[in-house]
């Protein structure tokens, strides 16, 4: 027996809890992990909850990703022993997730750890921020680079956007952090940004066309956030979009893609092929600072996620939550 967060669905009664799971309930797979740490996600916070139907079957163990120690494997490509580190895939969604203690997986989905690297540091970084390394590799695919002119994070003081915040501000652009937690001004300027924007002065209608501002935007928000982000674009400026927490609609017009040629670029942290997710983590590796990355994330036992997932969906906890699976 384990222990892990176990959500299930009977009679229409959703629920979620700590409990014993037997090994022998794990899933199919070729590598069974021994989990050391996962995080906490929005995604995560919404399965826990049962605000939104991310949850495809039951029961399910979430967690969209993990760091830990191949126990056993029969993958050509791991032996036991080995750190490894898992980002999406339906995780946590699908198939069981990273919340418990040991893990069963495919071992096409996991990456070996990266140098320089603990397993602790890798969930600290995390599905957020890989995703935000994601993020910037698509910018510097369209032609961005901090001599293009200011850029724009949204959900600033989130998982996305406070790695987003720390990588660019590293890389040399200037940044605008975007939050509606002004009491959390000091820490996006300790991450690197140079100028904090009121969430509200975005998330309301807006204009078609605004006046042009940034030249680059990472977007956790959609909604009438991306929207008016958009709006105010530079001439070919650059936007990525990679999260919903404002709103899955996108209530823009066509006007800043025909008359001043922005590019608004999806970006999927679920799916990746797995050069861009090994990109993406050698890049994590000399882009982010690994003293910022104490500062924006905190440590909570696995026994603790139950209570952070609604404060997270409620905006209240600041940057990462990393989780010690195993105390």
């Amino acid at each position: 027996m384990f222990q892990g967060i176990w959500i299930n669905k009977e009679d229409g009664h959703y629920s979620a809890q700590l409990r014993g799971i037997n090994k022998e309930q794990l899933p199919e797979g070729d590598v069974t992990v021994r989990v050391a740490y996962s995080t906490l996600n929005y995604k995560d916070a919404l399965a826990i909850t049962g605000a939104s139907p991310v949850v495809r079957q039951f029961p399910m163990v979430p967690g969209i990703d993990f760091a830990g120690v191949v126990e056993t494997s029969s993958h050509p490509d791991y032996k036991p022993g080995d750190s490894v580190v898992l980002n999406g895939w339906g995780v946590g969604e699908k198939h069981w997730g990273g919340l418990a203690e040991f893990a069963r997986v495919k071992g096409d989905w996991l990456v070996p750890l990266q140098s320089p690297f603990t397993l602790r540091q890798a969930m600290g970084i995390g599905t957020a921020g890989y995703t935000a390394m994601l993020c910037v590799l698509a910018l510097e695919r369209q032609g961005l680079t901090p001599a293009s002119g200011p850029v724009v994070v949204t959900g600033a003081a989130g998982g996305v956007g406070s790695v987003a915040v720390a990588v660019l501000a590293k890389l040399g652009y200037e940044v605008s952090a975007v939050t509606g937690r002004p009491e959390q001004a000091e820490y996006l300027h300790k991450l690197g940004a140079r100028h904090i924007v009121e969430r509200s002065t975005l998330s309301a209608p807006g204009k078609p066309l605004a006046k042009e501002q940034w030249a680059g935007a990472v977007d956790v928000a959609g909604g009438h956030v991306l929207a008016n982000v958009c709006a105010a674009m530079r001439y070919r400026g650059v936007v990525t979009a990679c999260g919903l927490a404002s709103g899955m609609d996108f209530p823009a017009t066509v006007a800043p893609f025909i008359l001043r040629g922005v590019t608004l670029v999806g970006v999927d942290s679920v799916m990746a092929p797995r050069p861009e997710r090994l990109q993406a983590w050698k890049r994590l590796a000399s882009d982010l600072d690994l003293g910022l990355l104490e500062s924006l994330t905190q440590e909570v036992p696995l026994a603790d996620v139950l209570k952070l997932a609604p404060q997270m969906l409620a905006g209240q906890v600041r940057g990462r939550v990393t989780v010690a699976v195993r105390g």
